[in-house]
């Protein structure tokens, strides 16, 4: 004799069937109740189980915390896109012969036919679109270094800008690895929020570098 697990068995017969056996020839019925909680057991612990999963889950994967070498301000990376499409107007960059800035021999860096040592109408029109503060520079490679060619940044001694003088410090380091360098850093000796971005020339080659930035 066996009993069709979907015959109705009380009023609940909708929402589970009951559980049969055989035992010494008798049919045994696991009560409503008890099938109840084991499928209430059941469910808990796969909540459980799917729980723990996502614990480990999270806890495997790594937590990525902004750097103060890689973090971009919304003011400086503007005036960085303003300085990059200012010079991109003029051509493609390029280093062409020699010209002296500061006193100090550097390489000639051209956007185009337009020579940048020395001339300062595309730092100076970047800076004053950036407002109160804001400085341009562009740098020319030479050797290891990177000389500054063209800046609206004054030297702490005396009045004049600080041409020639030369990129260091940990922007200089993203730089030769050929990345940008975003954060904070001193500026000949005043705290500022910056940029730096590599200048490249049509093969890819960096000859130079692209600076923006605000006082602190």
């Amino acid at each position: 004799m066996s009993l069709n697990s979907s015959e109705a068995i009380g009023p609940n017969a909708t929402s589970f069937k009951a559980e049969s056996s055989m035992t010494n020839g008798r049919t045994s019925t696991t009560p409503p109740r008890l099938v109840s909680r084991l499928m209430e057991s059941r469910v808990k612990k796969t909540h459980v189980i799917g729980m723990l999963a996502l614990m480990v889950g999270f806890l495997a994967t790594p937590l990525v915390m902004p750097s103060d070498g890689n973090a971009q301000d919304a003011r400086v990376a503007k005036s960085m896109a303003a300085l990059k499409d200012q010079t991109a107007k003029l051509g493609a960059p390029k280093i062409d012969g020699n010209d002296a800035v500061g006193g100090r021999d550097a390489p000639a860096l051209y956007f185009g036919s337009t020579k940048m040592n020395n001339n300062f109408s595309i730092v100076d029109a970047v800076a004053e679109q950036g407002g109160r503060g804001m400085a341009a520079t562009l740098f020319v490679k030479s050797g290891d270094q990177f000389i500054r060619v063209t800046t609206n940044v004054s030297t702490r001694v005396g009045s004049g800008r600080g041409i020639g003088t030369i990129l260091s410090g940990p922007p200089l380091e993203s730089i030769r690895a050929g990345n940008a360098y975003y954060g904070k850093a001193p500026i000949l000796g005043t705290p500022y929020i910056i940029g730096y971005e590599p200048i490249k020339n049509a093969m890819g080659t960096i000859i130079g570098v692209y600076f923006v930035g605000y006082r602190k």
